[in-house]
Formats: C-alpha cells, sequence, structure tokens
C-alpha cells in the first residue's frame, strides 16, 4: 500500500553530509522541491568530523595553478588503482563530472576550495598519477553566518583541532604538525583569535571559524538555507516504500510517530556506511573487527544498505572500508585517527615480535592492510605499536598527545597513562610494558636508526617518494622521514585496525542509480558516499577520494532526477 502519504516532495534525501547537502542544492536549483531528512538530532554526519578535503582529476584550479593534467590520466590512474573492480562507466561519470560539480558549488554556493599543488597522489607508482592539483583544500568558513544553527553541526573531531579546541585550516595544520618554521607564532595567532572571540567565548567552546569538514558542511548549510531547503533533525528513515514499479518514498519516525513521506521523482540515499554496526563488520570486514576502532560517528550502522537489501539491491565491495590507524582515548565517542603523524622522523610502527612491517609514511589504507596481512602471517598485530623517544615527543604531536614543548605529560590526564600511551626509561623497559619482544625492539631501532643516518629505509624506503615526504620535516636532512630514536624516556601509541567509514554498499550505475541483482536500475532510488560501492574500488587514490566521489554523484543524481 502507498497511499496516506504525510508529505509530498519531488526528492527526498536520507542523510546530511556533504554528498547530502550537495545533491539538495543542485535538485532545488533545478527546480525540484527537496527535503533532507536526519537521523540524528545534529547535521553534517561523517563529512563534518572529516578534513573537508576533495579528489577531483582535471579540475579547473590545475591549469590556473600551473600544472597539468586529464581525462585520460585520470582514467588511467583510476583503472590501475581499482584493479578492474569498478565499471568502466562509473568511472568515466566521476571523471567526466567532479570538474562540473566543482565549478557548480563554486559558482552557485558558498563553498570555496583551492587546489594543493603539492599533496601527491596516493599511489605514485601507477600510471596517471600526480604529484598535486587533484587534492583541493576547502577554504575557511564563518560560523557566524550560521547563527545558533552553527551548534546542531556536528562537532568537530578533536583530531582536527589544537588542544582539540581551536580550528585548523589544512596548511595551518601541516605547520603546527611538522613544527614548521614560524609555528609558535601561528599557533599565537590561531589562539588570540579564538580567546577574543567575544561574547560567544562565553557561551560556548565551540570555534566559529570553521575549517575543513566543519567549513564544508557550514558553507552547503548556508547553501541550503538560502534555498529554504528543509532539513529534518531527529527523523531516522525506517523503511523504504516500495511498489511494483520501483520506490515511491520513505517511512521516518519523526516526534514519536511514524511519517509516510512520499518522493514524486527519487528517494537519494546518503547515510554512509556500516562501521558502527557489529554484525554487519563481522560478516563483511577481515577480522578482528570492533565497530569501537573507528573514526566514524556513532550513528553509521548501515541503515539505507539494508533498506535497499531489502527491497532486493544489489550491494558490493563489502569487504573494504576507509581504512585508518586509530587510538582510543576514554570518554571520547570514536576513536582518533593517526592520518600523517606517522610520516614523521623519530618514530616506527611495530607488531608484537618488535618487527617493523610497513612503511609508515604510507597512505593510512594502505597501512591498515599491512597490519592486517602482517596479522595473518604472524598473528603478532592487531594492535600494532606507534614507538617514539623524547626527542620526537618534544617537537611533534602524535595521536592525542600535543608535543610536550606544549603539553608535558603531566599535564595531559593521568588516566592515559598505560591506556592511550605507554612510556619506559629505556626500550626494554617500554618493551616489557606493551608485551612486546625487547631484544628484536632493540635490534629494529638500531637497523632504523642506520637508515636515519644515511636518509635511505632499506627494507620499506619510507620517506622513498612525494606523498611520504609531504607530511615529513623539511628541517630534517637528507630524509624529512627519517630521524634516530635515540633520546628516553621511550612512548608507545597503540593502533588499531581502524576506519573513517566502510566502503562497500549499494550498488549503482554511472547516474547514481541503484541497481537491483540482475544489474536493472531501481526506479526512483539513488545512492551516493559510503552508502553505496565506493567508485573507488578497494583503493584510495589521493586526498579527498571520500567526498568527492559523494558530492560529484549526488551533483549527478540530481542532474539525472531532473533530467538534465
Amino acid at each position: 500500500m502507498t497511499g496516506n502519504f504525510n508529505h509530498d516532495y519531488d526528492v527526498v534525501i536520507v542523510g546530511s553530509g556533504a554528498g547530502a547537502m550537495m545533491t539538495a542544492c543542485r535538485a532545488r536549483d533545478n527546480g525540484l522541491s527537496v527535503l533532507i531528512v536526519e537521523k540524528t538530532g545534529l547535521y553534517g554526519g561523517t563529512s563534518a568530523v572529516s578534513g573537508g578535503g576533495i579528489w577531483i582529476p582535471n579540475n579547473d584550479h590545475v591549469a590556473a595553478g600551473g600544472g597539468q593534467d586529464s581525462r585520460e590520466e585520470a582514467l588511467a590512474y583510476l583503472r590501475a588503482a581499482t584493479l578492474g573492480e569498478v565499471d568502466e562507466a562509473r568511472l568515466a561519470a566521476y571523471v567526466d563530472e567532479a570538474p562540473k560539480m566543482l565549478r557548480y558549488a563554486e559558482a552557485s554556493t558558498h563553498v570555496k576550495y583551492t587546489a594543493n599543488p603539492y599533496y601527491a597522489d596516493y599511489y605514485q607508482n601507477l600510471p596517471g598519477a600526480k604529484l598535486g592539483f587533484r587534492s583541493l583544500d576547502v577554504s575557511t568558513f564563518d560560523g557566524r553566518r550560521l547563527g545558533d544553527d552553527i551548534l546542531k553541526m556536528r562537532e568537530t573531531s578533536p583530531t582536527m583541532l589544537a588542544l582539540g579546541r581551536v580550528s585548523m585550516s589544512t596548511p595551518e595544520a601541516i605547520v603546527l604538525l611538522s613544527r614548521a618554521p614560524g609555528w609558535k607564532k601561528e599557533a599565537l595567532r590561531l589562539f588570540k583569535r579564538y580567546a577574543l572571540d567575544l561574547p560567544w567565548r562565553l557561551r560556548s567552546r565551540r570555534d566559529r571559524r570553521l575549517n575543513m569538514g566543519a567549513a564544508l558542511i557550514g558553507a552547503l548549510r548556508l547553501s541550503m538555507m538560502d534555498r529554504n531547503i528543509p532539513l529534518w533533525l531527529n527523523a531516522p528513515m525506517r523503511s523504504l516504500i516500495s511498489t511494483a514499479s520501483g520506490v515511491a518514498g520513505i517511512v521516518v519516525q519523526r516526534e514519536g510517530r511514524d511519517v509516510r513521506i512520499r518522493a514524486r521523482k527519487a528517494v537519494v540515499l546518503a547515510s554512509g556506511g556500516f562501521e558502527r554496526n557489529q554484525q554487519m563488520r563481522e560478516k563483511y570486514l577481515p577480522q578482528p573487527t570492533q565497530s569501537e576502532w573507528t573514526g566514524a560517528p556513532p550513528c553509521n550502522t548501515g541503515d539505507a544498505i539494508i533498506a535497499g537489501m531489502d527491497i532486493g539491491a544489489a550491494v558490493g565491495n563489502m569487504q573494504h572500508a576507509w581504512w585508518t590507524p586509530t587510538v582510543r582515548v576514554p570518554g571520547e565517542e570514536k576513536q582518533r585517527g593517526l592520518f600523517s603523524e606517522r610520516a614523521l622522523p623519530g618514530c616506527i610502527v611495530v607488531n608484537r615480535l618488535g618487527k617493523r612491517f610497513a612503511n609508515e609514511a604510507q597512505d593510512y589504507l594502505d597501512f591498515v592492510l599491512a597490519m592486517y596481512e602482517d596479522h595473518k602471517n604472524t598473528g603478532a598485530n592487531l594492535p600494532a605499536w606507534m614507538i617514539f623517544d623524547a626527542r620526537f615527543r618534544r617537537k611533534y604531536n602524535a595521536g592525542p598527545l600535543v608535543s610536550s614543548s606544549v603539553m608535558p605529560d603531566i599535564c595531559h590526564p593521568r588516566s592515559w597513562r598505560n591506556k592511550v600511551y605507554f612510556r619506559g626509561d629505556t626500550l626494554e623497559a617500554l618493551a616489557e610494558q606493551i608485551n612486546v619482544d625487547a631484544a628484536t625492539l632493540v635490534q629494529t631501532v638500531q637497523r632504523f636508526n642506520g637508515y636515519a643516518s644515511t636518509g635511505i629505509d632499506l627494507e620499506f624506503n619510507k620517506g622513498g617518494n612525494a606523498y611520504d615526504t609531504f607530511y615529513g620535516d623539511p628541517s630534517v636532512k637528507p630524509n624529512p622521514c627519517l630521524g634516530p630514536l635515540s633520546q628516553g624516556p621511550y612512548y608507545a601509541l597503540p593502533l588499531d585496525a581502524g576506519d573513517i567509514g566502510t566502503k562497500g554498499g549499494l550498488l549503482t550505475d554511472g547516474q547514481a542509480r541503484v541497481l537491483d541483482e540482475r544489474g536493472e536500475p531501481i526506479r526512483g532510488m539513488y545512492a551516493i558516499g559510503n552508502t553505496t560501492a565506493s567508485v573507488t574500488g578497494p583503493s584510495y587514490p589521493g586526498a579527498g577520494a571520500t567526498l568527492g566521489p559523494a558530492m560529484t554523484f549526488g551533483f549527478i543524481a540530481a542532474n539525472h532526477i531532473a533530467g538534465i
């Protein structure tokens, strides 16, 4: 039965991340009425706690910045990275439409981006890889423009904030992370601006100078407000309403009752992955796995994927995730990802045998895959251990640990000791605390220190390509990613095989239409983002390869629904 609807819209979108908001804005500009429903009381989803970057090959900023790219090179790179697991039509749709999406976003919404000429693609050995410009950083957004609505945005992850409080852009974060020249002046400027945001500072600790994912969501939310697009919070989808001819709408729970919403043209599912669903993790992902290891919000339990499967939608890529090593901090709703500090000089990552098993500076997806591979071979990983010395601790941040030049150990909560981090006066003492083979750890460090002196890592080539060195310390020679571990006390962080979302879900075509198990589109049903089988397949082509496709296929869906 499909009658007795409570509300009617042309397009109903489930989820409120960047992909959902982009879909909404484009659909409204195409003349369609739009509603977004959000499961929780906060909008923004995983996008709001992300880095906010997008990976857009052959974008307009490339030539403007003096770079070079082409459709052919982008497709060659994606074909190689996805290992033949993604339909060619989807790859072509992404490469062709992503630059158009960015052009639309910058011309018609409040979103602005800057191409980074030095942020290399993650797989520099593949054909078509570029040294920069495909990854773009979102511009800072003034959250004051949102008024009190800013308080309904999901809060930025502490990982993305200086001292867990002050907003930083990606370039600012890199300066502070690597302690590049001028970092103290930069830090003072950021904290002074934060402190002087009065009287807001007396009302909330939230920084209204929005950066990274918060800036993207803030800009898109204001764009929605400009268009009077309704956003229902605390309105979880209970089911899809399907007929013999396709999807006709959804049922949501609102204010304690079921509400039936007709979607005259389409439902767009954009509510994230299944990383918080332990049952689905155990069914699909490599083992062992724990939902607590994720760095994504608690709301991502695969609801839309399950709803699609219930009406015959096909799924794919379910064994893959946007992997990143994570660290547990007591009292926080999600674990903190370690995206870049592994590339800094003076640290290594070992298994319980005390052996390195991978290039610490490689991209975070492949690093976690290396953790799983090592665990399969040795049974001595998960967690792995990031080891560093007093020199590293004094100079750099390490996950939740702020550099001791700013926050000595005594300034961190006492409860973190022997949970979040471990400390020993010698490597042997540290090894005993973390149940790692002490003799092998000492040998591993001695061998690594030799590599640091020559600048060449003979085992895993840490610092051997442009991606590795992007997050290194340029003041360290001859290799910005290699430095000795030689000054006690020594420290260890336990690294879990975490993620920032799963990347398997509903199978879609080049128009973002959901396919059934025969490979045919389900009428009136579209899906984007982590609700779908990712267009990047098993790979992570470059920074922003989560949000770039989510926003692009939202743009594609809105156009296709409108017949454009």
